[in-house]
């Protein structure tokens, strides 16, 4: 397709377990620091898992007033908090925008707010109803970070959140482009959030064994493409991104870190927790990104892959790029930020797309920690233990949920 109107990242913003905002979190990506540890704030008691990629020391009154921050649940403080780091670099002033209209919201999330859920049963079964919050409902409806979001930068125009597991934050992000690309918007904040470290989160991925086990050395529990991997660490976090039609960003003199310029999304239409083990729709998925964006694969430079660490999903995302790539299935890296940060459901495609622009930006590529043993299923160059200096003009980020729900965006270098 012919495509006039361009969308450009204007902005970032995040908030991990390596790091409270983009340089802190990228120059320790970059290092391969590791963000994995036990439990400090959720109760670790009769759990089989007692570790995760937990964000901690956060401050919500840091950027939120004390009365707003106690209705807010922690996703949404989350949010909150990369949203301003990515406003502020961006430079934008909302406020003198001559339609309010024309900017929007899209932010995904996978679970919403569980954390205030679980609070609130609790005192359900203790007390009664009468003990629930009135703002049990605004706190962990999963519309809550697009649309407090909206509020504190008082957006009028289309306001979504998307919940698609663990795609969530990469459908955002491309929704976000179409609004841009298709004329509807000229600026969107969007990207995604996820507190789903609580008790009844852990227990419920533990129970269907889709967690590391690993208990006694959590440091290198997150060990994605690894030969020994035994399932992905839950991690939480933010990151969100100023997407901004470039002519409109050029205008005001904004910082440009790189273009989205393509994205496409499918199902696998397979089974409600596992992939297609074939990996066919997977490498559509990528193929049709590609197409979007009108860039052979041959021309791919890097792909940020989704990669949990689980034994089946490692080995279909690597089966979905031999398909794409063929012969040249080894030669563009690939690297997982879950090694360093857990698996931050419906926020890690947000997180994804960060560390691609910031691989553009840079021309460096972070690595994959915990690769001690090839796995011929996963025969591919995952940037093992080191980071690595490398021209990026074509960025792949790959995102892959429960549900068969399938992403993948393409960010270029700006010409």
């Amino acid at each position: 397709m012919t495509v006039s109107r361009r969308a450009v990242i204007t902005g970032l913003g995040a908030i991990t377990s390596i790091g409270q905002d983009v340089p802190s979190f990228w120059s320790a990506a970059l290092a391969g620091k590791n963000g994995i540890a036990k439990f400090t704030n959720c109760d670790p008691a009769g759990q089989e898992v007692t570790f995760g990629g937990e964000v901690r020391d956060f401050d919500p009154l840091a950027c939120i007033e004390a009365r707003e921050a106690r209705r807010l649940d922690r996703f949404t403080q989350f949010s909150l908090a990369s949203t301003e780091q990515a406003v502020r670099e961006s430079g934008i002033d909302f406020r003198s925008l001559p339609d309010p209209y024309r900017a929007g919201v899209i932010i995904g999330t996978g679970v919403g707010g569980l954390s205030e859920m679980e609070v609130q049963v609790a005192r359900l079964l203790r007390g009664g109803p009468c003990k629930v919050s009135p703002f049990l409902i605004p706190k962990l409806m999963a519309n809550a970070a697009a649309g407090n979001v909206a509020i504190r930068y008082g957006l009028r125009g289309p306001n979504l959140d998307v919940t698609t597991a663990c795609a969530s934050a990469t459908h955002a992000i491309g929704e976000a482009m179409r609004l841009i690309r298709h004329g509807i918007a000229d600026v969107v904040i969007t990207g995604g959030s996820e507190a789903a470290i609580t008790p009844i989160g852990v227990a419920g991925f533990a129970n269907m064994k889709a967690l590391s086990m690993r208990n006694d050395d959590p440091a290198t529990a997150s060990r994605p493409f690894d030969k020994d991997r035994d399932g992905f660490v839950i991690g939480e976090g933010a990151g969100s991104l100023i997407l901004e039609e470039y002519e409109h960003a050029r205008k005001r003199g904004a910082p440009l870190y790189a273009e989205v310029a393509g994205y496409a999304a499918t199902c696998d239409a397979y089974h409600i927790t596992a992939p297609d083990p074939e990996g066919r729709v997977a490498a559509h998925t990528m193929r049709l990104a590609l197409q979007d964006a009108s860039i052979s694969p041959q021309n791919v430079s890097y792909i940020s892959t989704h990669s949990p660490g689980t034994p089946p999903g490692d080995a279909m995302e690597c089966a979905a790029i031999r398909l794409l790539f063929g012969e040249r299935a080894k030669q563009p890296p690939v690297s997982a930020l879950k090694s360093m940060i857990g698996h931050a459901l419906g926020a890690s495609g947000a997180l994804s797309v960060i560390a691609c622009a910031c691989s553009i930006r840079d021309s460096k590529v972070h690595p994959t920690i915990n690769h001690f043993t090839d796995d011929p299923a996963c025969d591919v160059d995952c940037v093992p233990n080191a980071a690595r200096e490398l021209s990026v003009n074509v960025a792949l980020s790959n995102a892959f949920g429960f549900g068969g729900h399938n992403a993948s965006l393409v960010l270029t270098k700006i010409n």
